[in-house]
């Protein structure tokens, strides 16, 4: 069920399929966050018409609010929120490490409280899995430990921590529709890198996930990082980068052997008036798009860019109505999962590395942080 197909490479780029029990997942391919069961201001409908062919939702925040075990109860999360194509989970690791100020970790899992009403909870690596098989995804995390990049003290001890929850993870996993994901830690230390992939890569895991990066460390640290994991992954499976997903990001990474990406980023821009743009980011609230009568990017083929003009956006935009975020949304994931798609077809045609500095020319003016060009 989970077979991974290399179909193409070109240099360290790949081009593949990994099929699961909803659907084929061609790759590389940009994921759309629906983080409580939605992809904010975006429906079904709007994510198959913008060519999404994977959505991941999170497992903390699910658990805390409907519950796993109420979606469970009602057919499970693709049911729940009426998307029939593939669903990827986290595995609620990033969320933990996010709450820093109201968590305890210790060699059996971690205690928390929620950020809702302050309630507390725990979740080990086998609470993890239940919550995930609950919710029923077809790409589910093994539940790791994300450290401060920049702790060298301490990220031996989180990656330590990861690869003993990794091998309780796959005892602990019942259901066999859901690939599992082990995922590699070890901060921008080289070498603790090298020793979690190795020690990942030889477990019975259905995927690899890239963990620990876009979380402080600067973008030439991910990116070396990525150079160094690349040689130590193994082929014949899907690599995953969580988290990350600018359009510099996804160049730099599918040019470093990466197939899956996802990000908050689009539609939190939206929400802010920002767009991704050939002409850089742009935000819309500007009066100098008052009267434009262009659309965000005459490049682009979304629906929103064939249909509306940056003076109607911006008018939303002032106006405060929701279209605008809508708009926007639709907008910024189309950006991403359409890049995500041409450079399939450059690589296939062999022509994606000596496109690497022209893309990044065009995509890298949407970063505010130095892009890196191979």
């Amino acid at each position: 069920m989970f077979e991974f197909e290399l179909i193409h490479e070109e240099g360290q780029a790949r081009v593949g399929i990994f099929n699961t029990y909803h659907g084929k997942i061609k790759t590389p391919v940009f994921a759309p966050v629906g983080t409580q069961a939605t992809v904010k201001t975006v429906t079904p409908d709007q994510l198959l018409d913008l060519k999404a062919s994977l959505v991941l939702s999170n497992t903390y925040h699910l658990y805390l609010r409907p519950g796993d075990e109420l979606i469970a109860s009602l057919g499970g999360l693709h049911k729940f929120m009426h998307w029939d194509k593939p669903i990827l989970t986290d595995s609620g690791g990033y969320q933990v490490f996010s709450l820093a100020s109201t968590r305890k970790v210790d060699d059996d899992g971690v205690t928390f409280r929620s950020h809702i009403d302050g309630s507390t909870h725990r979740f080990t690596p086998e609470q993890s899995i239940r919550i995930q098989e609950n919710l029923g995804a077809d790409i589910i995390m093994a539940f790791d430990e994300c450290a401060d990049p920049n702790n060298f003290e301490y990220i031996k001890t989180a990656m330590d921590r990861t690869h003993e929850w990794a091998e309780r993870c796959l005892k602990a996993r019942k259901r066999k529709d859901q690939a599992l994901f082990g995922i590699i830690q070890g901060g921008i230390d080289p070498n603790l890198r090298i020793r979690s992939a190795e020690f990942i890569s030889n477990l019975p895991f259905e995927g690899i996930a890239v963990g620990g990066l876009s979380v402080g460390e600067s973008k030439q640290d991910m990116y070396n990082i990525l150079d160094t994991l690349e040689p130590h992954m193994p082929r014949s499976k899907p690599r995953y980068l969580l988290g990350v997903g600018t359009p510099e990001d996804l160049i730099n990474g599918i040019a470093r052997g990466i197939d899956i990406f996802d990000c908050v980023l689009p539609t939190r821009l939206a929400r802010h008036h920002a767009a991704f743009s050939t002409e850089g980011r742009l935000n819309l609230m500007n009066a100098s798009f008052a009267s434009d009568p262009q659309p965000i990017d005459k490049e682009c083929q979304c629906y929103t860019c064939k249909n509306f003009s940056r003076a109607y956006i911006r008018h939303l935009v002032v106006a405060k109505e929701t279209l605008a975020s809508t708009l926007l949304s639709i907008h910024n994931l189309y950006s991403l999962v359409n890049l995500a798609e041409q450079i399939r077809e450059m690589i296939k045609s062999g022509i994606f590395l000596d496109n690497i500095p022209n893309l990044l020319n065009t995509w890298g003016q949407n970063s505010k942080r130095k892009i890196q060009v191979m």
